[in-house]
């Protein structure tokens, strides 16, 4: 069974997802995060599944870091590393080290509203639809190649939390479909594309799935 491990750093909310969607597609090796005190270890752990936490703030430097980062990673030996609400920004070596094999979600529909923030910025900026993008990951910030996203309607009586809740809500239902597209083997990049394939073998156009709530 192919393996996966998951980044966090506070609750993990996507994560809860992921797990609970395995249902023996896949396994979960390891779930890590940054910060000792992140609430979804202690998720993890209570389902059985391995879980670590490696403090950034003992390290000198973001590099070293990452390096002990990807040590601790690499010894699951998993296919696939998951950002699951990982508050970190990874260094190039790091982000080399794992090319093509690493998703991130970000709470937007990329390209528009990369960083922080977005869920305000969209209603700011009198957005009528936002969403959410699973991604491969770059070196440059939310700029890799787009595997799904998902569409809510900019409702006029929203606000941060209540757009945010909603778009969480498709988050955890769009992140493990990625997960298992990649697993699959049904996924292709090419010039920054992504084409996802009806198998292992046979193209087919990728759909993009529109939710309103």
């Amino acid at each position: 069974m192919k393996s996966i491990v998951i980044l966090i750093s506070g609750r993990g909310s996507n994560m809860e997802a992921i797990i609970n969607a395995a249902q023996g597609e896949y396994r979960v090796a390891m779930v890590i995060s940054n910060r000792p005190d992140a609430a979804g270890l202690v998720f993890a752990r209570e389902r059985g599944i391995s879980a670590a936490a490696l403090d950034h703030k003992l390290y000198p430097s973001r590099e070293s870091f990452d390096q002990a980062l990807a040590a601790e990673i690499d010894r699951c030996a998993p296919d696939l590393v998951v950002l699951a609400g990982y508050m970190r920004i990874l260094s190039d070596d790091f982000v080399r080290h794992y090319a093509g094999r690493m998703l991130n979600i970000h709470p937007s529909l990329l390209p528009a509203f990369s960083g922080l923030h977005t869920h305000r910025r969209a209603i700011e900026s009198g957005a009528q639809v936002h969403g959410a993008t699973v991604h491969f990951v770059t070196p440059e910030l939310d700029a890799g190649p787009i595997v799904i996203q998902a569409v809510v309607t900019v409702l006029p009586d929203d606000d941060e939390a209540s757009l945010a809740a909603r778009v969480l809500k498709q988050e955890h239902r769009i992140y493990p479909q990625a997960i298992r597209w990649f697993l699959a083997g049904r996924l292709r990049v090419c010039d920054n594309r992504v084409r996802l394939l009806a198998s292992a073998l046979v193209p087919q156009t990728l759909t993009v799935p529109a939710l309103e709530q």
